[in-house]
């Protein structure tokens, strides 16, 4: 169904949006965003429910579920959501609508933990580290290198995992529940004029991260982080803000970012996760049957998504030849450099993470 803006009083924006968009920083506790828009959320949700009553009973005994997601829909990520869409309508014969704002059209990566949290938006998709601020553990999954297959990241991911509960049952203390994550691959640097090699090619050159951990990673290896959204970095990269990108390869696709770079070094330092959030509030507002609908969907989303990783992103990298790039493989030599310069990150997330870091810093070692 078409996509977008709506008169509707369930789709319009309410005031508490707006504050979400304006305080949910990357770094912002989500209790201090989720204040700002306590007092607006109540008023507007007070003005929608009389709006529903003048619409009708039959238009109010439908369930919407908006779903925030910064990538385009032609991403993978964009896809998985639009085959959770289609089996959540089809379930529940059109009782269940689910609207899909893609292209950071209401938020912004970084602003999404907040907005679900807040109930601004009933649902949303963020990039793990998002979460940082709350729970520093999350970066599990940034500590460079140390998910190096496939199998460690399967193990570490699946529920009933010790890694994956954790991590779930932590964001539920921010006012989301997790409905399912969406494998997005290994973290790979973007260069103009010729690959990085080793971390000596990183030497004072700005570099485009997306979490804290990242930015350790880059510092460790002489680089300087700059935080940019995944919406942002076509841009990043055309004016010169920074010298190197640093990403996923289907994001390359998606988002075409030949065209504002020329290389890709393969070093998979890191493995990036998305997770599909719901406000808890909301989530739990739901009948059972709404429920058992939803997460039967979330469950065969996450399947088919985590199973396919692979082949989209060797479709992503022949994309990216074909249109101009140079993909390299540093050699063993090489990667044994940049394995032993990001020593200093690992030192960081133990000090910053506490016991739940130290706790799944443990269980991923024992992969």
């Amino acid at each position: 169904m078409p996509k977008g803006y709506s008169l509707c009083p369930v789709n319009s924006f309410d005031a508490s949006r707006v504050i979400a968009r304006r305080r949910c920083y990357w770094g912002y506790n989500m209790q201090q965003a989720r204040s700002f828009c306590g007092a607006y959320r109540s008023a507007a949700l007070t003005l929608t429910l009389a709006a529903s009553l003048l619409s009708g009973a039959a238009q109010a005994a439908d369930v919407t579920l908006r779903m925030s997601l910064q990538l385009p829909m032609k991403s993978h990520l964009g896809q998985n959501l639009k085959l959770f869409e289609e089996e959540v309508e089809a379930q529940s014969n059109g009782a269940i609508d689910v609207e899909i704002y893609d292209s950071a059209q209401l938020y912004k990566d970084k602003e999404v933990p907040a907005a679900v949290g807040a109930g601004s938006i009933e649902s949303g998709v963020a990039s793990l580290t998002r979460y940082v601020g709350d729970i520093p553990a999350v970066d599990i999954f940034y500590q460079p290198f140390l998910f190096n297959t496939e199998d460690k990241v399967r193990a570490a991911v699946a529920k009933g995992s010790t890694i994956r509960d954790e991590i779930d049952t932590a964001i539920l203390d921010t006012g989301s529940t997790v409905l399912w994550w969406q494998a997005y691959g290994g973290a790979i640097m973007l260069s103009k004029d010729a690959p990085l090699k080793t971390p000596a090619d990183m030497q004072g050159k700005k570099v485009r991260v997306f979490g804290k951990t990242l930015g350790d990673f880059v510092t460790a290896t002489g680089g300087a982080p700059t935080l940019i959204s995944g919406s942002e970095q076509y841009l990043a990269y055309q004016r010169g803000t920074v010298d190197v990108g640093m990403t996923g390869i289907s994001g390359v696709k998606s988002r075409k970012l030949w065209e504002v770079m020329d290389n890709i070094t393969i070093t998979n330092h890191a493995d990036i996760e998305f997770i599909v959030v719901v406000n808890t509030e909301f989530w739990q507002s739901l009948s059972e049957e709404h429920r058992g609908i939803i997460s039967a969907a979330a469950a065969k989303a996450e399947n088919d998504v985590r199973d396919r990783v692979s082949a989209i992103e060797a479709e992503a990298y022949a994309a990216a030849e074909s249109n101009g790039m140079s993909v390299y493989t540093p050699s063993e030599a090489e990667m044994a450099e940049w394995v032993a310069s990001s020593t200093p990150v690992y030192e960081a997330f133990t000090e910053s993470a506490g016991e739940l870091g130290e706790k799944l810093l443990e269980a991923a070692r024992g992969l």
